[in-house]
């Protein structure tokens, strides 16, 4: 069930491979792998989509294409992952990175004062930066394992629950 609905979402592998924008890759979108759906693919885009969530970096979806080429994981299925990431979401993802960093650097996490100036934000970014950029990493290694055990298990779930069926209605 899982497999057909997420083919369904997934663009056409050919339209991807033809367009004009991406021929800089060559033949490195051709590769099966990259765009063929079962459980090891699926599971390892979701570890690389996860994880490419986390990254407080601009093109987070340039860094999962990139991550999916390396590993030979489903490559749509990771760039749609980091959409995780959105104006909603990044102010409470990135707020309990922030907070999982300060927690374990042992850092308070507030300000008392802040001053909205080049020199405030400087003295801002060097003392919460740490914090936040730990957060971020423990997030993101967190999140990628257990999404790639997830649907790793729920894969196999599934395809037992069908044998089983079969097996039930021979």
């Amino acid at each position: 069930m899982p497999k057909k609905m997420l083919k369904r979402l997934m663009p056409d592998p050919g339209t991807i491979k033809n367009s004009r924008y991406l021929k800089v890759l060559g033949s490195r979108l051709h590769d099966n792998n990259l765009w063929y759906l079962n459980r090891h693919s699926a599971a390892g885009a979701f570890a690389v989509g996860l994880f490419c969530a986390w990254m407080p970096l601009p093109f987070q979806m340039l860094l999962a294409a990139l991550l999916a080429m390396t590993f030979r994981v489903n490559l749509p299925l990771s760039a749609a992952l980091v959409w995780l990431t959105n104006p909603f979401t990044i102010p409470p993802m990135f707020y309990f990175a922030y907070r999982l960093g300060s927690f374990l650097l042992d850092r308070p996490h507030h300000y008392k004062h802040f001053e909205m100036s080049l020199s405030g934000i400087s003295s801002a970014m060097s003392t919460a930066a740490p914090p936040f950029l730990l957060g971020c990493l423990v997030m993101a290694v967190v999140c990628s394992a257990t999404g790639f055990m997830v649907i790793h298990g729920l894969w196999r779930w599934t395809v037992a629950r069908r044998w089983k069926q079969r097996r039930r209605h021979s």
